[in-house]
């Protein structure tokens, strides 16, 4: 499972990273160190009208287009990248609306005891934007208001993240941003195997218990124990 991140690195510098266009319009929002469940991110996109990348904020946690409440979307932060084309939540999304989701590090949980658990926060060796896969998908409530979601895509973890829990986001790597993106034709048996546990040097560290509480958002969340 993936419940929590960080991204405060500036719009500007991942719309650079993302090779989203400079005159395609910057979101904004404030920078985050505890990204949960119905907050917002920017997500990167491919128009084929624009013919090229998009930059928009969606909220965490995929609402189908089906669905009859937003309350679906608690159960939709992740997707099961060994289901995810069979999934009625997901197999569309996968099939027509991929999306990258770009972070700094997400957090797991470490299992010590029957009752304690310690947080860690992991991230590429070296620092730098990670490129999670997302499925992203357009609702529209009762009311008649619409709300973009997105999900991130879980596989089984590699020998790092192994060590503290038993899933990982995707982290896909620059050479399979545009298969996933659709800007390049891919099978449906070619995108699922992009949804691999990360072959990269990764890093993790003991972080705060604090992080565990959504309402605590500062650079210190981040900031190794001891």
């Amino acid at each position: 499972m993936c419940g929590r991140a960080k991204l405060a690195t500036e719009f500007s510098e991942i719309k650079i990273a993302f090779r989203v266009p400079p005159d395609y319009p910057t979101p904004n929002a404030p920078p985050s160190w505890n990204v949960a469940p119905t907050d917002s991110l920017p997500i990167v996109r491919y128009s084929p009208k624009a013919g090229s990348r998009t930059l928009d904020l969606m909220r965490w946690g995929l609402v189908p287009y089906w669905a009859k409440d937003i309350m679906v979307g608690f159960s939709g932060i992740n997707a099961m990248a060994e289901t995810v084309e069979t999934k009625p939540a997901f197999r569309e999304a996968f099939a027509r609306r991929r999306c990258l989701v770009p972070v700094d590090s997400f957090y797991e949980w470490k299992k010590l005891g029957p009752k304690e658990k310690q947080p860690y926060a992991i991230a590429l060796e070296g620092g730098g934007l990670m490129a999670l896969a997302g499925l992203c998908e357009n609702w529209k409530s009762p009311a008649g208001e619409w709300v973009r979601s997105f999900t991130i895509v879980t596989c089984p973890p590699n020998a790092l993240v192994a060590e503290l829990h038993d899933r990982m986001p995707v982290i896909l790597p620059t050479e399979a941003w545009a298969a996933w993106l659709g800007e390049e034709p891919a099978e449906p048996d070619q995108l699922k195997a992009l949804l691999a546990p990360y072959a990269g040097a990764m890093a993790a560290w003991p972080v705060s218990a604090r992080v565990g509480n959504v309402k605590n958002n500062d650079p210190s969340l981040i900031e190794p124990l001891g």
